[in-house]
């Protein structure tokens, strides 16, 4: 479900610049179809970030990779996706947008094939990674090209299009993947992307072929870029890798925290410094700014951490199957779908720091409720819970963006909005490793505390023993350690949840640390500043 998160908003904020003046007056030969391929396109990206979360057992188990790697799959295109996206400016002014969106697309499809073929996760993670990179500009560029093919009365309805296509397809992502994975193969999920992809990126070649674009030769950052590369990967490799690992009694680990730790010193203080860095630093001297980033950092990673666990525990822990792990998880998207147009037009009218708090007592009462739930609770109580927490993910985006914009100048908003999503999208991908991380550990030290005072040499744990192997005594402790295990796996997950539940009123101070008014530079201020 990550990419609700993603999109509850966009339609409020563009996360790049329109285009320039000059190519406004340009029309498509086909409107309606040039829509639909925009749409498309984001519907196929949106929907491959959610549509793998159900089928990470089943992948784990096809290519022999532990539950653990599994969640590669996920990290991989979430850093690479961040990395993207502070270049999407770069490249949209060397190559055009029109030229980006066409090739990115294309690109993205020949990604999902070789995601498809990969017959190790170290082969799918790379493939996953270059999906995630090609994937970084398809967002903000399908929003200025929307922008820039709708008269200007109409633009703010195709936003809210393209923003109701990328709501939407969360909410489709974990059924179909369930589905696809049950009925065919978890390769599948990554094939039908190949046809929509070339097809979608044909379309809208032609459609927008002779749209006015002012190319320049902008100047890259390269010493950002190389050092957010090298530190960001080695970091998230670090915290993939650490438990397998055993953490810093390795050398491996010891020398990628090195690495990290270098890279990343010099890539703040280089940015904080660079005349024209690739992320903007600076922007954090606003205080609203600064506040509102860490709020929607912390939200979502609490909020990816949940997306990610709860179809693993689903199959995991309750043997549900794909599929049904997928109609259970798919309820959080409902609420935002209806709710999301009516939180855009209102919520404007309301402190958004009361909006936003709202969301995250829903947030953090949805995540206690969870921290109460054993291995006999029923597919409709999980589905319910999933259904409430959908009504804090309505109310959450929009107030915390537009928080955070507010205080910017106007020409630092589109800049500012690139910043927030890079920071936000690192936060899901390292929660995501943190959080498997966490549920293992503690898993591990539940299922030796429940395992402490069984003695085998004890008559009475012979008997049961026995009994539960149908007299094979042998066969009696697999089944008893695999009821531990179960125990012990549903121990740490209430303890998460709890956690979580938790982190999710810590953010209501960060929120409340803005300052109003919250609308002095509206959303619009974007648009018309570029």
């Amino acid at each position: 479900m990550s990419t609700i998160a993603e999109d509850a908003g966009p339609s409020a904020q563009p996360a790049s610049p329109v285009v320039a003046p000059g190519a406004l007056p340009f029309q498509p030969p086909n409107l309606g179809l040039a829509t639909i391929g925009i749409a498309m396109a984001m519907f196929m990206q949106v929907l491959d970030i959610t549509i793998a979360n159900v089928s990470l057992p089943t992948i784990s188990g096809n290519l022999g990779a532990s539950s653990n790697q599994a969640v590669w799959v996920i990290t991989s295109f979430a850093v690479s996706n961040a990395i993207a996206l502070p270049l999407t400016g770069f490249m949209t002014r060397r190559f055009g947008e029109r030229k980006l969106f066409v090739w990115a697309t294309f690109a993205f499809a020949i990604a999902s094939l070789l995601c498809g073929l990969a017959s190790s996760m170290g082969m799918l993670v790379v493939a996953r990674a270059l999906q995630g990179f090609v994937a970084g500009p398809m967002y903000p560029v399908a929003q200025a090209l929307m922008i820039s093919i709708y008269p200007p009365h109409k633009r703010g309805q195709a936003i809210a299009l393209l923003a109701m296509v990328t709501v939407v397809a969360p909410i489709a992502g974990p059924i179909l993947g369930g589905w696809i994975t049950d009925n065919y193969s978890w390769e599948w999920i990554f094939f039908i992307n190949v046809p929509i992809g070339i097809a979608v990126s044909f379309i809208v070649g032609n459609q927008l072929r002779g749209r006015p674009e002012k190319l320049e030769k902008p100047r890259m950052d390269y010493v950002g870029l190389a050092t957010l590369v090298l530190g960001v990967g080695a970091l998230q490799v670090l915290l993939d890798l650490g438990n397998d690992e055993d953490w810093f009694n390795s050398t491996k680990i010891v020398v990628l925290a090195i690495v990290a730790t270098i890279a990343l010193a010099v890539f703040f203080i280089w940015e904080l410094t660079d005349k024209d860095p690739i992320v903007d630093l600076k922007l954090f001297r606003h205080r609203n700014f600064a506040t509102g980033t860490v709020a929607l950092i912390l939200a979502y990673a609490a909020f990816f951490s949940v997306a990610l666990i709860i179809p693993l525990w689903l199959q995991r822990n309750l043997g549900y199957t794909p599929i049904w792990a997928g109609l259970a998880t798919a309820p959080i998207g409902v609420l935002p779908v209806i709710l999301t147009p009516f939180v855009g037009k209102y919520a404007v009218r309301f402190d958004l720091r009361v909006v936003a708090s709202l969301a995250f007592i829903v947030m953090s009462a949805t995540s206690f409720a969870r921290a109460g739930f054993n291995l006999d609770v029923d597919f409709q109580h999980v589905a319910m819970v999933q259904l409430w927490m959908g009504l804090g993910v309505a109310l959450f985006f929009m107030p915390v963006l537009t928080i955070l914009l507010s205080d910017l100048e106007p020409h630092e908003i589109a800049s500012g909005s690139g910043v927030a999503t890079f920071f936000r999208t690192l936060g899901g991908s390292f929660a995501a490793s943190l959080t498997t991380w966490a549920w293992n550990q503690r898993s591990t030290i539940h299922h030796a505390q429940l395992t402490e005072h069984i003695r085998a040499a004890d008559p009475a744990i012979k008997q049961t023993v026995t009994a539960l192997g149908q007299g094979d005594l042998q066969r009696g402790a697999v089944v008893l350690d695999h009821m531990i295990s179960q125990q012990a796996f549903q121990i740490g997950f209430n303890e998460i949840f709890h956690l979580l539940g938790v982190l999710f009123i810590v953010v209501i101070a960060f929120v409340w640390a803005a300052r109003p008014p919250f609308s002095a530079k509206a959303p619009g201020a974007a648009a018309g500043g570029h």
